[in-house]
């Protein structure tokens, strides 16, 4: 699979929705996630992320324009030891109890499917971090609508050990913008990721489409010791 640019992905796409990069540091000592969520409508757009314990969540930037919180308040990252769990919706609860009973990955998401937001019927993206003795892997998965029809869901798991330094991988809810919105194919993209959390966070921020983009999460852990920095960039501030 061919490498792609970050940036270029990310600027050649006005509306990936809400995505999830996973991967490792190109000097292979950290493990580097990030995710964004982007939004069309006034109640979409009324967001920013917050600090709660070790992970985040989503709260209305004014409460009093707050119209439907169903989909958009939620934690997007949890940790249960030493793992990070990262998505785009109220699933990462299912995956972190799920996961707390000694559940898969995979199996903690039987019970989950794409969102009720039909016509769109939004995949549900999830991705979870290990770090273990020095090392590391990770997973990511896509719950998605039977090409549109929400009589089914279609449900894939990508699974990467031993990732290569530098290389990480993107995946996001829609392939572009559209009406209604055309969910996600394929497997996540191959995609490069820097040494400096600070850089990339700017790169990504700045790549971001300018009217749509609405908050951008990163988070560096280090493989070895399991500390992590954390950058929070919100447009409403």
């Amino acid at each position: 699979m061919k490498m792609l640019s970050i940036e270029q992905e990310l600027k050649g796409n006005a509306y990936p929705g809400r995505g999830i990069i996973i991967g490792k540091s190109a000097d292979g000592t950290k493990a580097a996630c990030a995710y964004f969520i982007m939004g069309r409508s006034t109640n979409s757009r009324n967001r920013i992320f917050v600090e709660d314990g070790e992970g985040i969540r989503t709260q209305a930037f004014d409460p009093a324009k707050l119209s439907d919180p169903s989909l958009i308040i939620y934690a997007p990252v949890r940790v249960l030891g030493n793992k990070t769990i990262v998505t785009n919706g109220d699933q990462t609860d299912t995956i972190y109890e799920g996961m707390d009973k000694q559940m898969t990955f995979e199996q903690s998401l039987r019970s989950r499917e794409f969102e009720p937001d039909g016509p769109n019927y939004t995949p549900r993206i999830s991705g979870i971090m290990h770090l273990e003795g020095g090392g590391y892997n990770y997973a990511m998965s896509i719950l998605k609508s039977n090409n549109g029809d929400p009589s089914g869901c279609n449900r894939y798991t990508f699974a990467y050990e031993n990732p290569a330094a530098g290389e990480g991988h993107f995946i996001h809810t829609y392939m572009h913008d559209g009406d209604p919105l055309p969910s996600f194919e394929g497997e996540p993209k191959l995609v490069d990721v820097a040494d400096d959390i600070d850089a990339y966070t700017k790169l990504l921020w700045e790549s971001l489409n300018e009217e749509n983009k609405v908050s951008l999460f990163v988070r560096y852990i280090d493989i070895a010791s399991g500390a992590y920095e954390t950058r929070i960039v919100n447009k409403n501030q």
